[in-house]
């Protein structure tokens, strides 16, 4: 066995014995997804916002369970995992991503390497992958006291101390082969802004009392993508269900393609999304979205980049729209008597749960049983024209049940005024349209 490789023969066996780790894993039905969905629409849509995802460590281990492909790696990729230790697990995340691994292939990984430490708990930015549209931070934690109870909070800051407007996910610290030290990611989309030329990262816990920050600060290598971009023009018009969608450009970078589409305003319906949206080569492999921003007129979905792989042939493949008529998009809910006026017909208010300030309203649709999108409000007011917010989502796709947590709801005074802001009933009507990747 030659020196060369040893190092991914190695990460292949410690791959793999994750893969093992994770296979001997319950996972329970999870009710929070739709919460992370509707908290990106929600994020993207407002200007200047910041989107914070977090997932239990078993929603992380649901994730990594749906990777069952061969383990294989090439050197780039090895020495990329050398250069971060520790980080075995994330890598199995990573490598779902075809375009990031072939980012990482291309040597456009900027190592970073630096630490800060308080009370004995360390956190280290190891790394970060960047270009016009996606910033993908590597972090490690050690000397974790407690891991299963660590809650912490993360903030991107300028060089002038301010938030950064960008659209941000991230998931708490999984466990690596090493039993001191805890690794994730950071997800960045930067939609109205380019990445900054110096960066800090805060975890800040997230407890009321001898909070501890971690604050580390690091210069941004634009150099290495400099230049990466493509615009490809697509423009077509497509009817779904009735409905006009513009597909008007995709723009590939290293880290992910962007393709825009926007809705015609004499639309009937409100489209709230599309469903099972993918990107299919003439080879027949798929690459997929996970994210999107969804303006007020439309829709950009990020899908895995083929930058560094262009296809012969491309086409966008999906299985129809989430879309509701436009004068049922308004609903009035007195959570006492139950009684509901407006909105769908497969609309049904099952309850309502007062929890400390808060107030839980529970509902049932019909004919969305499995639908991987659920149900949100937004303009949310009481008969006293006071307005709430929705602080918390819930979807449980088996039983097709939405529970929407109103913060401070518990206050509210008669019935509740509010507007349709996601809608989890897809319309059967398939459509796909070719994407010119080699015109």
């Amino acid at each position: 066995m030659s020196d060369e490789m040893k190092p991914i023969e190695d990460l292949e066996q410690r791959l793999h014995r994750r893969k093992l780790e994770y296979d001997a894993l319950s996972i329970p039905e999870a009710t929070t997804q739709q919460a992370v969905q509707a908290g990106i629409r929600k994020a993207t849509r407002q200007r200047k916002s910041r989107l914070r995802w977090m997932m239990s460590s078993v929603s992380a281990a649901a994730i990594i369970l749906i990777f069952t492909g061969c383990i294989r790696v090439s050197p780039a990729f090895a020495s990329f995992v050398e250069q971060l230790p520790g980080m075995d697990s994330i890598v199995s995340l990573i490598r779902q991503d075809k375009g990031l691994m072939m980012a990482i292939d291309q040597s456009l990984l900027q190592k970073v390497g630096i630490t800060d430490e308080h009370n004995g708990t360390s956190v280290t930015i190891e790394g970060v992958i960047t270009d016009e549209s996606r910033m993908v931070i590597f972090y490690t934690m050690k000397g974790i006291q407690n891991p299963k109870n660590l809650m912490y909070d993360i903030k991107l800051l300028d060089k002038d101390g301010k938030d950064l407007p960008v659209g941000f996910s991230y998931s708490y610290p999984n466990p690596t082969s090493d039993e001191d030290i805890y690794e994730n990611m950071i997800n960045v989309s930067f939609t109205e802004s380019l990445p900054p030329q110096d960066l800090t990262v805060v975890f800040k816990e997230s407890k009321e009392a001898d909070a501890n920050e971690w604050r580390i600060t690091f210069p941004v290598d634009h150099s290495l993508t400099q230049g990466m971009k493509r615009v490809i023009p697509v423009n077509e018009t497509l009817v779904v269900d009735g409905q006009q969608i513009n597909v008007n450009q995709a723009t590939l970078y290293p880290t992910r393609l962007v393709l825009d589409m926007t809705y015609d305003p004499k639309n009937t319906k409100k489209i709230f999304g599309i469903g099972d949206l993918q990107l299919v080569d003439e080879q027949g492999r798929v690459w997929t979205t996970k994210e999107a921003s969804l303006p007020e007129d439309g829709m950009s979905a990020f899908f895995e980049s083929m930058y560094f792989s262009i296809p012969k042939k491309l086409t966008l493949h999906a299985s129809g729209i989430r879309a509701v008529d436009k004068d049922k998009l308004n609903i009035q809910i007195d959570p006492t008597s139950g009684k509901i006026e407006g909105g769908p017909k497969n609309l049904k208010f099952l309850k309502k749960e007062i929890k400390g300030k808060d107030m839980i309203l529970h509902f049932n649709i019909t004919d969305s049983e499995n639908a991987n999108s659920g149900l949100s409000f937004t303009n949310i007011k009481d008969r006293k024209g006071k307005s709430f917010e929705v602080s918390q989502l819930g979807w449980s796709p088996s039983v097709a049940e939405a529970s929407v947590t109103i913060k401070n709801g518990a206050s509210a005074q008669g019935a509740l005024d509010m507007e349709l802001f996601s809608y989890p009933v897809l319309s059967q009507s398939p459509f796909s349209v070719d994407i010119p990747v080699n015109p």
